[in-house]
């Protein structure tokens, strides 16, 4: 009989993705294996999920907000609604393992599973683990995680460090030549070109310093490709509107040809776009989002730069310098090359792979 799987969490693309490639991976091993998703309605693995071929339940769930206390005032009565929901989900698809990847919906589903007797794992992509994952590690049959060094957040005998899932498009974006995914942006041949994308959500200090410094860029000969996230979209698609050197929209659906096209990237630093920007070897400037729990965005660029596989500059700073930063390495061919080098040492492929083998093998 074939196994079961539920894959939960979501809320961002550094979850989503990772998650679909680990799916891919079960199947490529297993391909009468049966996964469904289970994601939180309304947020983006509701439309992510079904477009790479699965099927996704959502369930009433949110996050401690702690910028409004008010708003938490219906999270006690969501939480409880979410179990009700996981627990029809479970009995109703009877899997043989579930797989938590981060987000909202991890701890409700991956709870309830343990409570249940079914083997559960997780998978930690930053390099500081999230709260919903430390509190499950204790239940499950192993953690897989992004980096080394997590034995103080993890029982050391569960840890496995796979590296982080990288979507197959991406580890095949090599194959893609340069000037056919600038054709694709209907952009130059030929001409240097900056790649600015702050997540799937997208960054406003990172949308900011650009659309300030945009004719700077212009001036250096640059051209651009612009994930905006929903943040200042129209402003974005009213300056690719004036200027045929830059390609500017809230998302990027085809990543692929962005990693290929680039020659510089300036990006947040979410633990999924770090392990893209290794396997991609695009030299990357970072601008860390200074709110993420205990600043992991932060710690993930820094075992970057201190390889000098990266540069780094604060989101307070970003306005000022991330333009000009982006301006001087464009222009230092010799330094790209060399960042370029170091993230080639840095990059894992087969992340999806070790996870996929290591959650059949304790279920055969």
């Amino acid at each position: 009989m074939s196994k079961k799987i539920i894959i939960a969490g979501g809320g961002t693309g550094g979850h989503i993705f990772p998650a679909i490639a680990i799916a891919n991976a079960l199947k490529k091993h297993q391909p009468d294996i049966d996964i469904l998703f289970v994601g939180a309605k309304n947020k983006m693995e509701m439309e992510k999920v079904p477009q790479a071929g699965y099927e996704i339940k959502g369930i009433d769930i949110a996050g401690f907000n702690r910028s409004s206390l008010i708003k938490n005032i219906g999270l006690p009565w969501k939480l409880i609604k979410s179990f009700l929901q996981v627990r029809r989900i479970v009995k109703d698809f009877r899997p043989n393992a579930v797989i938590g990847v981060g987000g909202y919906s991890t701890f409700p589903v991956l709870k309830y599973a343990q409570r249940q007797g079914i083997p559960t794992f997780i998978h930690e992509s930053n390099s500081f683990a999230g709260k919903a994952n430390k509190m499950l590690a204790k239940g499950v049959v192993k953690v897989f995680t992004g980096t080394d060094g997590m034995e103080k957040f993890f029982p050391v005998e569960k840890i496995m460090v796979t590296g982080n899932p990288v979507r197959s498009q991406i580890v095949n974006c090599h194959t893609i030549s340069q000037n056919e995914a600038l054709e694709y942006f209907d952009l130059e041949p030929g001409k240097t070109t900056l790649l600015v994308v702050g997540g799937s959500l997208g960054a406003r200090s990172i949308n900011e310093a650009v659309l300030a410094g945009v004719n700077d860029l212009l001036k250096a000969n640059l051209q651009l490709i612009w994930q905006t996230g929903k943040t200042m979209a129209a402003d974005a698609a009213q300056v690719a509107a004036e200027h045929k050197q830059v390609w500017a929209n809230e998302f990027i659906r085809e990543m692929e040809y962005a990693y290929a096209a680039a020659d510089v990237i300036i990006a947040r630093a979410g633990a999924m776009t770090v392990a893209e920007v290794c396997v991609a070897a695009k030299p990357t400037i970072f601008v860390p989002y200074p709110f993420a729990a205990e600043d992991h965005q932060t710690a993930n660029a820094k075992q970057l730069v201190d390889k000098n596989a990266a540069l780094m500059v604060s989101d307070a700073e970003a306005k000022d310098k991330v333009v000009k930063m982006a301006i001087k390495l464009a222009a230092d061919k010799s330094k790209r090359l060399e960042m370029s080098q170091q993230l080639e040492k840095l990059a894992i492929i087969d992340a999806d792979e070790r996870v996929a083998k290591e959650v059949l093998k304790c279920i055969e």
